[in-house]
């Protein structure tokens, strides 16, 4: 039997205020794809499915549309389980509904936590898979809170709490496996941070539990466990170098930090031992690109990436010692023509000059106006021989502000 391990789509996710439904379209349309050419006969989808708790109308519809796609191919089971960025229930909600696609849902713990344990079986009605379903577990749902108690407290409770979730959850798979004539693989599921796990700065992955990490351990998860599917994390990775304990990895970059990060679904053939796991590549749908340094760097990247003739998403990063009145504009002027888009400029060296120059000591009360443009062309380290004409420059645009607030009263 082989399965396809997914997660972190984030359908209807945007990237400073631009859609990228035309991507996430693509996305599932390659994916579905995918699952007939390699033969696919379960999709695993470990929780983040949507951005936010409220999809808009465009993200529902992909997502519906990709479920009765592979539901009409030979693919014969979908199990998707909610993650932190989904509302449990919008997840559940059409539950009941999808049973008879073949693709069942678990958008929050139930009341019966064995019902997290889902049989599935083949086009003969025979048992060929056990999945321990488990959503991502809200606090309300693993440990009950106390007055008084320190983070420490809390932290060690969640954990038990997430430990004694999988035991429970893992020991009726191994009491319905137990009542089988074959050996039938258990394949669990879990949106979790597992101690250890990388992440990239810009990725958009949240902290799951407010105040505290709750980071777990390898341990928690008990050995019955022949294939651990976990989302959360976006990079693609093994979990403490066991292959068959991994993040699938978000399928399309959520920020500039994943820019150049190679994306990837598992293949999983559960017929073999050890298991036979492939990861498939995921073509990029947007080109993203971050570009860092002096003007010059910057510039010379610019005319490089425009060469391409690609449509390509930037975020540029300015270090430079040199004084940029317009920064975005002078980018725009270079690009013009070209299928570059900023989406993000970013004066870092502005802001650490700005930060080391600060003192603690004093307010705006104790500055006038020619006092804080004084600080501001200190921190940028100024030139004695520009100064002369920003200051005349600053004064002019001061007096015309002042003008026009004495017409106003």
């Amino acid at each position: 039997m082989k399965i396809l391990h997914t997660a972190d789509w984030h359908i209807g996710r945007s990237l400073y205020n631009h859609k990228r439904y035309e991507e996430f379209e693509a996305f599932l349309d390659w994916l579905a794809h995918v699952i007939i050419e390699e033969n696919i006969d379960a999709l695993i989808v470990a929780g983040d499915v949507f951005d936010n708790s409220t999809p808009s109308n465009r993200s529902q519809e992909l997502y519906y549309r990709f479920l009765c796609k592979v539901a009409a191919s030979s693919c014969r089971h979908v199990v998707v389980t909610s993650g932190n960025h989904d509302s449990p229930s919008f997840l559940n909600a059409p539950k009941d509904l999808l049973r008879f696609l073949d693709v069942h849902v678990v958008g929050m713990v139930p009341e019966n936590i064995d019902d997290e344990v889902i049989v599935l079986n083949d086009s003969e009605g025979a048992p060929e898979l056990i999945v321990c379903a488990v959503p991502y577990l809200r606090d309300c749902d693993i440990r009950i809170a106390e007055p008084g108690e320190s983070f420490q407290d809390k932290d060690r409770k969640l954990i038990d709490g997430i430990r004694k979730h999988y035991q429970v959850v893992c020991s009726k798979a191994e009491e319905i496996k137990s009542t089988m004539e074959q050996n039938i693989p258990i394949v669990a599921m879990g949106h979790i941070f597992v101690a250890g796990g990388k992440t990239i700065e810009g990725d958009g992955v949240r902290e799951l539990y407010v105040g505290t990490l709750a980071h777990v351990g390898s341990d928690i998860f008990p050995q019955c466990i022949d294939y651990l599917a976990l989302g959360h994390l976006h990079v693609p990775q093994v979990v403490y170098g066991n292959q068959a304990m991994r993040y699938s990895g978000s399928p399309i970059a959520m920020g500039f930090g994943e820019a150049s990060q190679e994306k990837s679904v598992c293949i999983v053939d559960l017929s073999d031992t050890p298991l036979n796991i492939e990861l498939k590549r995921v073509p990029t749908f947007q080109k993203m690109a971050r570009i860092k340094g002096s003007w010059e760097a910057i510039t010379a990247r610019l005319e490089e990436l425009s060469l391409s003739e690609e449509s390509i998403w930037l975020e540029v990063v300015y270090e430079g010692d040199e004084v940029k009145g317009d920064l975005r504009g002078d980018i725009e002027a270079i690009i013009e023509g070209t299928r570059l888009k900023v989406l993000r400029v970013k004066n870092t060296r502005i802001i650490e000059r700005v930060l080391r120059s600060t003192k603690i000591e004093e307010t705006l009360d104790d500055l006038d106006v020619n006092d804080v443009f004084l600080r501001c062309m200190d921190s940028h380290e100024i030139p004695d021989t520009q100064r002369a004409g920003l200051l005349s420059a600053y004064g002019e645009m001061v007096a015309s502000v002042m003008e026009a607030d004495k017409k106003a009263e």
